[in-house]
């Protein structure tokens, strides 16, 4: 069942999947660019308990008044109201990518809201070895999107989270394949309202995580990583979170998106992927 909530500066639009009585927490599926559409396959997939899905501000459905960049403190703010809304807690939730970031932002503010959150592959730059480099590249990545429109971004995007091991010096500075190489647009529309490259890029993987809140939180926060990611950016920053929380990343099957049942033309391995959040939300 579809709902809306007004929040601070926009409005959210959130889907209540009701599950079988099984006295578990609700489990809240978020992503950040993605939308709730891509938890489809997934969602699918925990029919025994209630899962509840949302669109982010400026994403899908979702709206954002004012425009600027969104901060993971706003979502996080965000999921705070929405839990609220839907009875205050305590919540499972599987976080993906920027989702996870925001994630991690919600528990460091509001642990109590959460029992479990189980944040897969957070681009937190911040913590990795090569930080600075790493940060100038996503830099390089909103330069192009600023100067060149969505094509020209999102080949940089693919070469810096597809790039195996460091990130080097002068990447920014090293030719990518074209747009149209990848099957993206080649031209320049002129727009500049793309949720990820606009919104949110450059906040989430520049945000500063509070670690000292995070190892003090009552919620248990658990970071996944994809047994084929192995060595990309999002990986290793999901490897480098867990070791400032003091634990171990768990490996997930698949890849980054390793859960998609085909949405957006991507498949991961949904059923195990599944399988290892189940028994991860169950340890």
């Amino acid at each position: 069942m579809a709902h809306t909530l007004e929040v601070p500066g926009g409005t959210l639009h959130y889907d209540v999947r009701e599950g079988e009585p099984s006295g578990a927490p609700m489990l809240l599926m978020i992503g950040s660019p993605m939308d709730a559409s891509g938890f489809t396959g997934l969602a699918a997939r925990f029919r025994d308990r209630t899962v509840v899905t949302y669109d982010p501000r400026g994403s899908g459905r979702s709206t954002c008044t004012g425009g600027g960049e969104s901060t993971p403190e706003q979502h996080a703010d965000d999921l705070h109201r929405l839990i609220d809304a839907l009875g205050g807690g305590p919540v499972d939730i599987f976080a993906s990518s920027g989702g996870a970031v925001n994630g991690l932002a919600l528990v460091a503010r509001h642990p109590g809201q959460v029992r479990t959150l189980v944040a897969h592959e957070p681009p937190a730059v911040q913590v990795l070895p090569d930080r600075e480099r790493a940060l100038a590249a996503v830099t390089g990545i909103r330069r192009s999107y600023d100067r060149h429109g969505f094509g020209a971004a999102m080949a940089k995007f693919i070469a810096v989270t597809g790039l195996h091991g460091e990130i080097p010096d002068g990447f920014d500075d090293q030719p990518v394949q074209s747009p149209a190489e990848l099957g993206l647009p080649a031209e320049d529309d002129g727009s500049r309202d793309d949720v990820m490259f606009a919104q949110n890029l450059v906040t989430c993987t520049h945000h500063e995580h509070d670690f000292e809140a995070l190892r003090a939180a009552s919620a248990r926060v658990v970071i996944g990583v994809g047994a084929e990611s192995e060595g990309q950016l999002c990986y290793r920053a999901g490897v480098a979170v867990a070791a400032r929380l003091g634990t171990e990343p768990v490996v997930f099957p698949s890849h980054h998106a390793g859960f998609l049942d085909g949405e957006f033309g991507m498949k991961g391995d949904p059923e195990a992927f599944a399988a290892t959040l189940r028994q991860v939300l169950a340890a």
